[in-house]
């Protein structure tokens, strides 16, 4: 593990003018904290967030940065608190640790319509301060590079969402080192024999062809020198994943790929970029189609360079890419670049975007945008998007990704002209509104009075702006006949179980949905988009039986010594799913509190006794005690009608205890052996879709004598 002493000497590296107190400060404070913590490794776990920091000082960023990469697990794992962070860090450095713990907290691997909510708060959290995401992207390339320690499941799990959002978020933001390393990470965890494959493959060509890196970054030095033209050239091979990809691209074997050789050329101006390039495609020969200018059209994050692809020795096809130093410390920092030091100032980088803007840029087309699956559909296709330059009549540049349409540049222009489109023109020719607009082309939209978008459009655009207008549009086209038919279909779909469709009800799946309002469930229950069994179960989810293996209780928790037993907290009343820790007992083993139990006070000061906890996954028995306590009418038959919507949902009373009766209402705690944290939101829901639930909430006795626990 590297010392505060070396961590301080990295940051000082770039910026001499660091707080060094400051970062021995967080450095102790950590390594206090996380003491007795360690990783699937078995190594002290404070060796991750400091991994995590030095990652980051390779990007050059404040000390703030750095600090909060000491920290970024400290409110969630350990004792320590955002005010007691503020007070010794101050409030920027709080709000960037608590804002990493959110982000970790955020399960953007589970079922789509969650993963959409969160890929919203994802890009609102960026949007306050994008360092944010950089300490979170240093933290999930670390626990890649370790990930070997962990179960297998969980190597898949993260790898998935590695692949499927960390990578190309990095990646998005211009950080193509950290997006190319995310990817073979994750790619040896899916795939690996198909990754060893491409190695075993790529170093048999090395044998057979010798170093052609070598020779030909000789050949460019040559050809530069020749020029007069003061350059850097390097050369490398591409990465099995890079490689992998363009065989499923191209449908191609490996000894058919040519292009799996990268160069770089980086000049001392702008200028000599342009020669630099000529000098290149006098002595090769250019790939028709695979010159790009980013130079004179950069990309949203900052982004320069030239690229171009040429036949070199032996007719092996190599990218070239040629930049000034100043662009090339853009490329390889991205959106981070914002935030690099030297020499103890911020740089002054003139290619560096301003993060606030960009962010901006990258959201603006997702704002109104209120069903999740769309949103998630619109993020996914701009995040993996390449780009293409169109240009309106009047000559100003539409950037779109690869395989847009003249629908996708409607859009791009205006929602407006996008509703009202009737037809296209590319370099002054009349074409079909599917076709594949390119780079440099001129795209003409014609529109028509009284035009509305097609179902048939959905087929043809493939930006997630146009998608979600069209979708918008159609929408309230028929609104007012697919609510009405909603209604219909909700209350079918609720008399099946039993249930009656209630303003009260409908509010609820509302809320559970997460959804604006009534009539926007009513309205895709109408058009089809929800299903009735999706709103049914959305308040009564335990209606329908689910399968699965049953956890043992006595296995429940997991981070015990062989021989510990375990007892769950009656102040607190954990459940699976929620994040706890353990208090060690003389004689009575370990008391289990959730981590946010105003008890944990009380140990403060006995930092040997807690125990880092966590709930074994699957399925659990209802066993596990938890209190409701309810305001419910005082008429006839309520009692028993929340008894029984109890049952329904799988729950067992074990207990009545009424606090409070008067003329009209009851107040009452209903103790309860549920199955998990999940369990019992989804009996709230159902029971707050109740009329005679006035008021619902959980109960936590705060007042047991030390010690004292319920049985698990």
């Amino acid at each position: 593990m590297i010392s505060a002493d070396a961590l301080i000497a990295l940051v000082s590296d770039y910026n001499p003018k660091t707080n060094k107190r400051l970062i021995k400060l967080a450095y102790s404070f950590g390594e206090q904290m996380h003491r007795g913590q360690f990783r699937h490794s078995g190594e002290p776990y404070f060796m991750h967030p400091v991994a995590v920091a030095a990652i980051l000082t390779k990007q050059q960023l404040d000390d703030a940065t750095i600090i909060t990469a000491l920290l970024h697990d400290t409110i969630e794992d350990t004792k320590a608190n955002y005010s007691g962070l503020v007070n010794t860090f101050g409030e920027d450095i709080a709000q960037l640790v608590d804002g990493v713990t959110k982000l970790t907290n955020l399960q953007l691997s589970s079922v789509e319509t969650k993963q959409a909510e969160n890929f919203r708060k994802l890009f609102i959290a960026m949007s306050k301060d994008m360092r944010v995401i950089l300490v979170k992207l240093g933290d999930r390339l670390h626990n890649m590079r370790t990930i070997r320690s962990m179960r297998a499941h969980k190597q898949l799990q993260k790898a998935r969402e590695t692949m499927d959002i960390f990578a190309p978020l990095a990646g998005r933001m211009g950080m193509q080192w950290m997006r190319e390393e995310l990817e073979d990470l994750a790619f040896k965890v899916l795939n690996p024999e198909g990754r060893s494959s491409i190695i075993r493959r790529f170093i048999t060509m090395q044998r057979d062809t010798g170093d052609v890196i070598e020779r030909i970054t000789g050949d460019m030095r040559y050809e530069l020198e020749k020029a007069d033209i003061v350059a850097e050239v390097f050369g490398r091979a591409k990465k099995p994943y890079a490689i992998w990809r363009k065989m499923k691209e191209k449908d191609q074997s490996f000894s058919r790929l040519s292009d799996i050789y990268g160069f770089r050329v980086i000049t001392e101006s702008e200028e000599d970029t342009y020669r630099a390039l000529g000098a290149i495609h006098q002595r090769w020969r250019a790939v028709p189609g695979r010159f790009k200018d980013y130079i004179s059209q950069p990309k949203t994050n900052g982004y320069r360079s030239i690229h171009t692809t040429v036949s070199g020795r032996d007719g092996k096809r190599v990218e070239v890419q040629i930049r000034t130093r100043q662009m090339h410390d853009v490329a390889e920092s991205g959106v981070a670049a914002h935030w690099s030091y030297r020499d103890g100032v911020r740089s002054q980088n003139p290619f560096a975007v301003d993060p606030a803007k960009w962010i901006a840029q990258l959201t603006e087309q997702f704002d109104g945008e209120d069903n999740h699956q769309d949103f998630l559909e619109a993020v996914k296709l701009e995040m993996y998007s390449d780009q293409v330059f169109c240009f309106t009549p009047k000559g100003e540049v539409v950037k779109l990704p690869r395989g847009a349409t003249p629908i996708d540049f409607a859009y791009a222009i205006h929602t407006r002209i996008g509703n009202a489109c009737v037809g296209a023109k590319v370099d002054g020719m009349r074409v079909p509104l599917w076709t594949r607009v390119k780079n440099g082309q001129s795209v003409e939209i014609i529109t028509a009075e009284g035009q509305i978008p097609q179902t048939t459009w959905l087929e043809i655009a493939t930006t997630g702006k146009a998608k979600t207008a069209i979708r918008r549009s159609m929408r309230e086209a028929d609104r007012e006949r697919f609510i009405t038919l909603g209604r219909e279909l909700a209350r079918s779909a609720f008399g099946h179980v039993r249930k009656k469709v209630t303003d009260k009800a409908l509010e609820a799946a509302t809320k559970q949905l997460r959804l604006g309002s009534v009539d926007e469930v009513l309205a895709r229950l109408g058009s089809a988009e929800l299903t009735g069994r999706e709103v049914v179960q959305s308040i009564y989810p335990d209606l329908i039986p689910q399968a699965g293996k049953v956890v043992d209780v006595r296995r429940a928790v997991i981070g015990l010594s062989s021989g510990q037993s375990f007892q769950r907290a009656i102040c607190c009343e954990p459940l699976p799913g929620e994040r706890i820790v353990g208090i060690t007992f003389r004689g009575k083993g370990v008391i289990v509190h959730a981590i946010d139990c105003a008890r944990l006070t009380e140990y403060e000061h006995q930092p040997g006794r807690w125990l880092d906890l966590h709930w074994h996954d699957g399925s659990h028995p209802a066993v596990y005690g938890a209190t409701l306590e309810l305001t419910i009418g005082n008429d006839t038959g309520v009692l028993g009608r929340i008894c029984t919507l109890i049952g329904e949902t799988k729950a067992n009373i074990a207990d009545l205890e009424f606090k409070d009766r008067k003329p009209d209402f009851f107040r009452l705690l209903i103790h309860l052996e549920l199955r998990d944290a999940k369990h019992l939101h989804s009996l709230m829901a159902a029971l707050q879709a109740e009329s005679d639930v006035a008021a619902i909430k959980r109960y936590r006795n705060p007042t047991p004598t030390v010690g004292q626990a319920a049985v698990s």
